[in-house]
């Protein structure tokens, strides 16, 4: 029968353990595309481990947008944030995901921005334009073009639409379908290409984020990039405690108005709204 002095220890030993394994627990990893949604997250993380919180926040960037809804499905990361509710129903449409969103963290606007034209009563017959490949934002990007009275679309202000459903184009505009975080490289080669104002900040153009021609509308939460985790794992406690960080975070409101370079007509807050 062990002594007290061993029994201590044993219990000191299982004690240890138990404590690593909920710390391990803790851990949550989340995906995110370069530009001020990675940046939140690693502002996050930064101010979390400074505080002592028992969450471990782990930042895993991709450069494309198919391989975060993967990673998150196949349970190799909890959460993904870049992607809103539009882009994560054609997802799930398309490939079967069980994901949801669990709460919002950024609505940017989008513009339609030029290294060369700089009214759109400028823009010339032929005109390329460069709009995203993915069906959900190519919509988004068309409405845009269609709020300018460049085009008109069959089906009005539905959303989804696709160049194939440009009804009415005075200008003869030329589509050049890009994969969307290519669009701000693409602007050398085009005359126009829709693009999220943060690429311009996180490509060290800042100035240029709020040069645009013409913006979207920042109300439509419909548009509001957010958090997603697989279904089964929604109202897991951590998962829910990292949403409720973000979005009582000082830091993260801090880096996101930076990333928009100060400009509150760039961008939106919106768990806010």
């Amino acid at each position: 029968m062990p002594n007290l002095t061993t029994l201590a220890r044993w219990l000191g030993l299982l004690t240890l353990a138990t404590a690593a394994t909920a710390h391990a627990a803790d851990v949550v990893k989340v995906g995110s595309t370069p530009g001020a949604t990675a940046d939140a997250v690693a502002a996050l993380a930064e101010e979390v481990k400074a505080s002592g919180q028992a969450l471990d926040i782990q930042l895993i960037e991709f450069t494309d947008w198919t391989l975060p809804n993967e990673a998150v499905d196949n349970g190799d990361i909890d959460l993904n944030f870049f992607q809103h509710q539009a882009f994560l129903e054609n997802a799930v449409k398309e490939r079967g995901y069980k994901l949801e969103l669990i709460g919002l963290g950024l609505l940017q606007n989008i513009g339609l921005y030029s290294d060369r034209i700089k009214r759109l009563e400028d823009i010339p017959d032929g005109a390329r334009i460069a709009v995203a490949n993915d069906p959900v934002n190519q919509g988004r990007g068309l409405l845009l073009l269609q709020k300018a009275g460049l085009i008109k679309l069959r089906e009005g202000d539905a959303v989804g639409a696709s160049v194939h459903d440009v009804i009415d184009n005075p200008k003869q505009l030329k589509f050049v379908e890009i994969e969307g975080p290519q669009l701000i490289r693409s602007l050398q080669d085009v005359d126009l290409a829709v693009v999220w104002p943060s690429y311009f900040v996180n490509a060290g153009r800042k100035e240029q984020a709020g040069q645009a021609l013409i913006y979207s509308g920042i109300d439509d939460t419909f548009y509001a990039m957010g958090f997603a985790a697989r279904s089964d794992r929604a109202d897991e406690p951590k998962l829910r405690k990292f949403v409720e960080l973000f979005q009582s975070s000082p830091a993260v409101r801090q880096v996101i108005s930076d990333r928009f370079d100060g400009n509150p007509n760039l961008y939106t807050l919106p768990w806010q709204r």
